[in-house]
């Protein structure tokens, strides 16, 4: 199968290739509900050593850099209690985290979560973090750019292999909340 964005030599839809998902992001896939069919969701193969932004457009397409989105996994704190949430904005862009996130979260103070954290709470590696999967009760703030593209290139859980996700898709998925502004201009 060709993907529908970028240049890659292997593409296939998800539901074909749970085995290369982490266990969250195959059983969110397996068990997906939403009105874009499960088998348009398309796995890539990508080689690790051509993670870093810059050589990953050179080698898999340059369009790409427009249409991948990054998820971070962000604290909110407010006295005693912090609230993980996840955000999912365009890689030109960088979230809002002390503006729009702390507002959205009711959170006095929120940061960028820890590695550990991140990696621990959601069981996926660290740099492939993708909004499909996260945990039910955390809240998922997608900026309303990513909504709008027709295929958004997103991790897969795993630092080998990419996602890619119809827009409209992230609008569905539990606990997301879509917000303007979530991401701004580096």
């Amino acid at each position: 199968m060709d993907a529908p964005i970028g240049r890659f030599d292997t593409a296939r839809p998800a539901p074909d290739c749970l085995g290369e998902l982490a266990g969250p992001v195959a059983d969110a896939v397996r068990e997906w509900s939403g009105s874009v069919p499960a088998d348009r969701i398309v796995h890539v193969d990508t080689d690790p050593q051509w993670a870093d932004t810059a050589v990953f457009v050179e080698h898999y397409g340059r369009e790409l850099l427009e249409q991948s989105a990054n998820c971070v996994v962000v604290a909110g704190r407010r006295g005693g209690e912090t609230t993980l949430a996840a955000c999912v904005v365009l890689s030109t862009t960088r979230v809002d985290v002390n503006g729009v996130v702390r507002r959205q979260l009711g959170a006095r103070k929120a940061s960028f979560a820890s590695m550990d954290t991140a990696v621990g709470e959601t069981g996926m590696e660290y740099g492939g973090i993708t909004p499909l999967g996260l945990p039910a009760a955390w809240p998922l703030l997608v900026d309303s750019a990513v909504v709008d593209l027709p295929y958004v290139l997103v991790g897969s859980g795993r630092r080998r292999g990419k996602l890619l996700v119809p827009g409209k898709a992230f609008a569905e998925l539990p606990g997301a909340v879509v917000l303007e502004g979530l991401g701004v201009a580096v």
